[in-house]
């Protein structure tokens, strides 16, 4: 079990925040500290095995970024991942130069959360017991994937493997049903917007057939269901 030592003086956001870690498999929250002195207090313990951490940067009386140079001090094989609103370019770079795996701007959707993690795994899984690399494995450490392997290059922009993999993975698990743009962003708590231009792009490749439905109001409503024939297809994008 891959334990995660959340660090938000916002009580609502570590909660919500642990409820997002308890949701992939694999992670646990292992505790949480409001405040910088009480986040390196814990790191300092020996006795609390903490794998990575999920950080702010706006804490009261302290930034966030303070405590990256005393994990870094420490020694411990800890990894980083930035939860904050701060999006200037002053803290980004600091935070990418103290080697942070991942940073992430508030607000943002359970499924940018669990491709955060899910990534990080995969990259730890390649840094552990390995004695030496091929060209291919320090690739993927350094950038994620290789050019070969990576999904993401052959979506159109603005579009991840991972969130295409759970709405292909709900498809699959209703292959019979019609649905709409709604009730799929609800069923896999995205957005509206985003889960529309999945849906679209999935209809453009033949997966998905649309049919328009018009209410009373007159507005159109989209509906999509799988195309039988290209339910391989589907297995592919939902593995």
């Amino acid at each position: 079990m891959i334990n995660v030592l959340i660090v938000d003086d916002d009580a609502m956001v570590a909660e919500l925040n642990r409820m997002y870690v308890a949701r992939v498999p694999g992670f646990r929250c292992c505790g949480t500290a409001s405040t910088l002195p009480q986040a390196k207090e814990m790191l300092s313990d020996p006795a609390l095995e903490i794998d990575l951490v999920l950080l702010d940067v706006y804490m009261q009386q302290h930034s966030g970024l303070d405590l990256l140079p005393v994990i870094r001090a420490s020694g411990r094989a800890i990894d980083v991942i930035m939860i904050t609103s701060a999006a200037d370019a002053t803290t980004v770079q600091t935070s990418l130069r103290y080697g942070v795996v991942d940073y992430l701007i508030k607000p943002f959707q359970f499924p940018r959360f669990e491709e955060a993690l899910n990534a990080w795994r995969e990259k730890r899984k390649l840094m552990t017991n390995q004695p030496y690399y091929e060209q291919v494995e320090v690739d993927r450490l350094l950038h994620g994937a290789s050019p070969e392997s990576t999904d993401d290059r052959r979506l159109p922009k603005g579009l991840t493997a991972q969130t295409l993999r759970t709405i292909c993975q709900w498809i699959d698990n209703h292959p019979g049903s019609e649905f709409s743009t709604d009730e799929l962003a609800a069923a896999v708590t995205i957005s509206r917007v985003s889960c529309r231009k999945y849906l679209i792009w999935l209809a453009q490749i033949n997966i998905l057939y649309t049919s328009i439905h018009y209410g009373a109001t007159g507005r159109p409503v989209y509906r999509y269901r799988l195309v039988a024939e290209q339910y391989n297809l589907l297995k592919q994008y939902s593995q």
